[in-house]
């Protein structure tokens, strides 16, 4: 019996997956306040008559959260806890059918480009003019600012495509005016995010402008970082880099997935570029922004990843020395390219493989961290946590790297506002720090 009485107009929305899900999040929740909802977003749900799944279908990992989530409130309309559970994302985009009779207690299920119609279902309208505003799930001093939606590359590996579609640009006046509000509200960075970013404007301007867009929301009054996120190697548009040389508040931080290093294994990954070419690009990159932070992804046990491909990414990782680095295991996921060929690295394999690789990167990342000791930094103050308030510098994303702790017991910091510190202490992934 439920303990509540729910609220037939309240929504609980429950996000999983990557920065572009939560934008799509947000959006939604914004368009349901406007309609007059009550909106929450992963809180307790004891009393929202609604719960709305925003899934992820990227890897194997990933969709196993999203089916154990939708078990989890399926079970809860059984027990009389929720009313109508509707499910959206990608693995609802990508396996619609097969949740469908899966998953006889969910309500609906919708794709990711299926907004208004989800709307619709709740007795909501899709307002147009609220295009480009959303709800905030982040601290409000950051927000994450998605400048194009899909992906028209080809890597064998990768199922987006299959659950965004094409790359699509949102034009450069669009994004400057969410800029603004966001900046009016009190956001003082923004967090460039895309599938592909360096390929933003080809589609609507006929050409790269990523360098002309950063411009536009570099001038944005009250925007102190800009940061930027998913940059494909292959076609690299250089003028980026003078635009992050020349303006002060665009961070020094480039996030470029490479995925491998192998000119074999880039070459079945459809990755258009070669070992070489990479190496040219991260030595151009470093000369052309002194003091850059660079970091990458990598994939571990693609098939027909050799222990020698394995050992070559090895000894570039040891001798490019990104100051940011993730890992991922391969999921051979259906409908890719890859999906034709055998996935013939055990699972234990890539896990090892992943790990050595993660802690060669600790090493690297202990040594770059404890250069920074007797240095002078800005941080951003993201929060109190655990008797320290937790910031970042230009050089970390929210995350996926390294935080600044200072003592909350001997100095005091305001949440959301930029402080310079001194480095005292440094660990492989945490600098320790007092106010400068």
């Amino acid at each position: 019996m439920r303990a509540k009485t729910l609220k037939k107009n309240k929504v609980h929305v429950v996000t999983l997956g990557c920065s572009k899900n939560l934008v799509d999040s947000e959006v939604l929740m914004g368009q349901l306040k406007a309609n007059a909802f009550d909106v929450e977003h992963e809180t307790d749900p004891d009393d929202a008559a609604v719960v709305v799944i925003n899934t992820c279908g990227f890897v194997e990992n990933a969709k196993r959260e999203s089916i154990d989530m939708i078990l989890r409130f399926a079970q809860a309309k059984r027990n009389g806890l929720v009313e109508k559970v509707i499910v959206t994302g990608c693995l609802s985009e990508r396996y619609k059918d097969d949740l469908v009779n899966e998953f006889p207690e969910v309500d609906s299920f919708f794709g990711t480009r299926d907004l208004p119609t989800l709307l619709k279902s709740l007795g909501a309208d899709y307002k147009h003019e609220l295009v480009g505003e959303r709800l905030l799930t982040t601290p409000r001093h950051f927000a994450y600012l998605k400048i194009s939606e899909g992906c028209d590359r080809p890597c064998s590996f990768c199922a987006i495509p299959l659950m965004r579609g094409k790359h699509v640009s949102v034009p450069i006046e669009a994004l400057v005016a969410e800029a603004r509000r966001l900046a009016a509200a009190g956001t003082r960075e923004l967090l460039l995010i895309a599938q592909d970013s360096t390929y933003y404007g080809l589609d609507l301007y006929g050409k790269r402008r990523l360098a002309d867009l950063l411009k536009s929301l570099s001038d944005v009054d009250g925007i102190g970082w800009i940061r930027l996120h998913y940059a494909f190697p292959a076609g690299f548009p250089l003028d980026v880099l003078d635009v992050m040389r020349e303006r002060a508040n665009i961070c020094k931080y480039l996030d470029m997935p490479l995925q491998h290093v192998s000119d074999k294994m880039l070459a079945s990954m459809r990755r258009g570029t070669t070992k070489a070419k990479t190496a040219e690009l991260v030595e151009t990159i470093r000369a052309a922004v002194p003091g850059i932070a660079l970091r990458t992804t990598l994939i571990a046990g693609y098939p027909g990843e050799t222990e020698e491909d394995h050992a070559e990414m090895l000894e570039w990782v040891e001798r490019t020395r990104f100051e940011r680095l993730g890992v991922f295991e391969y999921s051979h996921e259906e409908g890719t390219r890859a999906f034709s060929l055998p996935d013939d690295v055990p699972a234990k394999e890539k896990k090892r493989r992943a790990e050595s690789l993660m802690a060669l990167q600790q090493g690297i990342s202990r040594g770059i961290n404890e250069k920074k000791v007797g240095e002078v930094l800005d941080v951003l103050v993201d929060r109190k946590e655990g008797g320290h308030y937790v910031g970042r510098t230009e050089h970390d994303s929210p995350e996926v790297d390294n935080e600044v702790l200072v003592d909350a017991s001997r100095h005091y910091l305001r949440i959301g506002d930029f402080a310079r510190v001194r480095v005292t202490a440094a660990s492989e992934y945490d600098l320790t720090a007092e106010p400068a």
